[in-house]
């Protein structure tokens, strides 16, 4: 098992696949997609030998991200070798959504458990103008589509200090009868967007006093969970996460690490740097993957710097999927 200095065990491993996205949303990219090109991007044998490696340590769930994923040709490959490496028992995946309803039944198939989809506004006109495309009806349209078919789905909506009561209740309304789980998280600063961290920062501790005064009961958190606070409530068919990275205590329980689509390490989010294997993976090499993994983990802190304002080495959310 992979373990750090803390006595953190790592069950989770956060894969990114691909940089690239062609929504241009206002926190991570506003003004488009400007980075290296796909053969940057780990091959789908070096993921494969990754996949080995940390399975053959103890991870037990990987989730597939991006950028947005689904824009690598091979990603129906990946999400199948994903799926069918021995000792990966969930699979999850993060999407803006807008190829859903096409293809969700083709990724349950190819083994797919839980679907991650950004929604930060029911709005029409608001949705599009936070994420640079019109889109929301297909997003939508996809989100029933992975329900129907019967994946585990989650909506990420990020707090603005724009979100309104009559957003929040929007979402309420909506929750009454759609089985899913929403997840209100905390707008995290990047190198690229301090200006707009500093203008639209939200916390989440008022959002949820307000859900416990409503009644929303707080869930037990599986070992191999994100960092969401996760409630209940017996007269909604949804439930709602809250992801507060700014609250006391948020890294101590960590239980995932990242690994950016050129092949370096994360031990972090806003990690100063990515730690380079691409060296590892290009050789097939499991076993001195793996010894490089152990040593890595003694390097990594108790928690992140974000409330002194240090992001580290992210520039935008899109370098390693959240």
């Amino acid at each position: 098992m992979l373990e750090d200095s803390f006595g953190r065990q790592f069950h989770y491993l956060r894969l990114s696949v691909t940089e690239a996205c062609n929504f241009r949303c206002q926190y991570c990219l506003p003004d488009g997609y400007q980075g290296p090109s796909s053969e940057h991007f780990l091959s789908l044998s070096e993921i494969n030998t990754l996949l080995s490696a940390f399975s053959g340590l103890g991870t037990s769930k990987v989730r597939l991200t991006g950028g947005e994923p689904t824009l690598r040709r091979d990603f129906l490959d990946i999400l199948s070798a994903t799926a069918n490496t021995p000792g990966i028992k969930r699979v999850a995946m993060t999407t803006h959504g807008g190829r859903m309803a096409e293809h969700a039944a083709s990724w349950k198939q190819a083994g797919l458990h839980q679907v991650n989809v950004s929604i930060d506004s029911l709005d029409p006109r608001q949705f599009a103008a936070i994420t640079g495309q019109d889109k929301l009806k297909q997003v939508l349209a996809g989100l029933d589509a992975a329900v129907e078919t019967g994946l585990d789905v989650k909506v990420n909506s990020v707090l603005l200090n724009d979100f309104s009561d009559a957003r929040l209740n929007r979402f309420l309304d909506w929750l009454k009868t759609m089985p899913i789980t929403l997840r209100f998280i905390e707008l995290m600063e990047t190198g690229d967007t301090t200006n707009f961290f500093k203008a639209q920062h939200q916390g989440g501790t008022p959002l949820k006093q307000t859900l416990v005064d409503a009644g929303w009961q707080p869930m037990v958190r599986r070992k191999d969970a994100g960092p969401a606070q996760e409630f209940y409530h017996p007269d909604y068919a949804g439930k709602i996460g809250l992801i507060m990275p700014y609250s006391k205590d948020f890294c101590k329980s960590c239980n995932r690490l990242r690994v950016a689509a050129n092949g370096k390490l994360h031990l972090c989010l806003f990690s100063e740097h990515g730690i380079d294997m691409r060296h590892l993976l290009s050789d097939g090499d499991v076993v001195g993957l793996q010894q490089f993994l152990v040593e890595c983990l003694g390097e990594k802190h108790a928690t992140h710097f974000l409330h002194e304002g240090n992001t580290g080495a992210t520039k935008h959310l899109a370098m390693l999927g959240g």
